[in-house]
């Protein structure tokens, strides 16, 4: 692939960092932008997003020859809109081409200059660019329109919209506008302690909107590949918030929650007045008030942050935040919600998000062993399981998460994208929630059993679809 030769106009799949394979088009570098010393690369403007970078040949494939190969190994919401972009582009090129041709005729008797010479035809690969820089404007702005993204540049006062529940508590649901990358990165220093499946994926997003993160995690390893992409290194949870305005921590349970904040070299060491800590984790009401508690005692802010998804959606920025807490710190992590995320919530006190947080992973969980279930029973009945899916996706429960795990299930593949391990602590920690007010929880209950059996099989580091095998063995 180094002798690959590319031209001007010419449409690629470009790769950026840890990011998977994305549709580009080299393009002409602006003047103040010089060329990489060393090895050879191209200047690559990406579809679907505000992205441009000099992209090294090697990470380059011309886009026709591995369209399918690319399509098929990513899935994201964002990855189909730039493909889509693409198309769109290609047929408007085509349309131009074949109008030109039918006017060539009349073209040749004009095309000649004053000294005899053809004048180059109109549609060569420059022209095309010229007119193509206002048509691919023009299919983003209507998409965008459609979509109602929220300006970056409005005050954020503009860009939450505010929903009234019932008992009258206020929620903010900001959109997110990283799928289109204007998102203005705030000045403050970020942050990020765990790059875990979803931390990766949120420190990625962060970096890629042009925040300035600053990383740490218990296996350092982990950190080289961010240091590479431009992040910071920090060598304690200490030493990260001492150095940071706004530090996130995205760890797997309770226990290393709170050791990241009361341990040693932990994140309480590092607090001084006016440093803000958000906690991504997904815990329980009582870790979250004992965090805030000791994090404001020493003049800090605190915010819980948990975030609804998969390691995909983390990966595609794709997330649901759902915060409560310090409502000023809320606002100050704007720009750092709207890269990680499609949409988030504010829930008012303390406590509330991890309350939600968990009522959704309990549905989610018991929804999961609900399909196993189903699955199996077709199977034993003498049913196809293909058409028993079929028929789910054509009815109203249809949905990407359905499709997903049960062609997960269908393949024998659980490789992670949520834990089965995580999602069995939640329905425990969402079970104790129903407990501390005296709510019955049965199907929660019955659907942690399944999983806790799911565990005592070795299932526990693989996909939550994995919950499957509790019912065949």
């Amino acid at each position: 692939m180094a002798n690959l030769h590319l031209r001007i106009g010419d449409l690629v799949w470009g790769k950026l960092g840890r990011y998977p394979p994305w549709p580009g088009k080299v393009v002409s570098p602006p003047k103040d932008l010089k060329k990489p010393s060393g090895k050879k690369c191209f200047f690559v403007k990406f579809f679907g997003t505000e992205d441009h970078a000099w992209i090294k040949v090697e990470q380059l494939k011309p886009y026709h020859p591995h369209k399918e190969e690319m399509i098929k190994i990513n899935k994201g919401k964002r990855f189909q809109q730039a493909v889509d972009a693409v198309e769109e582009f290609l047929k408007k090129a085509k349309g131009k081409e074949q109008a030109s041709h039918n006017g060539s005729s009349e073209d040749k008797s004009k095309s000649s200059t004053a000294d005899g010479k053809k004048r180059k035809n109109p549609t060569t690969v420059k022209a095309l660019l010229e007119e193509d820089k206002k048509d691919l404007a023009s299919h983003k702005q209507t998409f965008f329109e459609k979509n109602k993204p929220c300006s970056s540049l409005e005050p954020i006062s503009k860009r939450l919209k505010i929903i009234e529940e019932a008992a009258s508590t206020s929620i903010q649901a900001a959109d997110s506008t990283a799928v289109n990358g204007s998102i203005t990165p705030t000045d403050k220093r970020i942050g990020f302690l765990g790059l875990g499946h979803m931390g990766s994926g949120i420190v990625s997003n962060l970096l890629k909107m042009g925040h300035v993160v600053t990383v740490w995690n218990r296996t350092a390893e982990k950190c080289d590949l961010f240091i590479q992409e431009g992040a910071r290194l920090g060598r304690t949870p200490a030493e990260v918030v001492s150095m940071c305005d706004i530090t996130f921590s995205c760890v797997s349970d309770p226990r290393a929650a709170k050791d990241l904040v009361l341990g040693p070299s932990g994140v309480l060491q590092g607090i001084r007045p006016g440093k803000c800590y958000v906690e991504m984790s997904t815990v329980d009401p009582e870790t979250i008030a004992e965090l805030s508690q000791v994090i404001t005692s020493r003049g800090g802010r605190f915010l819980e942050a948990p975030v609804s998804g998969s390691q995909q959606l983390s990966n595609d920025g794709m997330l649901v935040i759902l915060a409560a807490g310090d409502r000023t710190v809320y606002e100050d992590c704007s720009s750092c919600f709207q890269a990680i995320g499609k949409t988030s919530f504010f829930l008012g006190e303390a406590g509330n998000a991890a309350k939600m947080m968990l009522i959704l992973s309990m549905v989610q969980g018991s929804f999961m062993a609900t399909i196993a279930e189903g699955l199996t029973l077709a199977q034993v009945t003498g049913q196809s399981q293909q058409t028993f899916l079929d028929i789910l996706c054509q009815g109203q429960m249809a949905s990407t998460f359905l499709d997903q795990k049960c062609q997960n299930i269908l393949q024998g593949n659980f490789r992670p994208d949520y834990y089965l391990k995580h999602i069995q602590k939640d329905l425990r920690l969402a079970i104790s929630v129903g407990d501390s007010v005296n709510h019955p929880t049965p199907m929660a209950a019955a659907a942690n059993e399944v999983y806790k059996r799911a565990k005592a099989l070795d299932q526990s580091d693989n996909d939550m679809s994995a919950v499957y095998r509790a019912y065949i063995h």
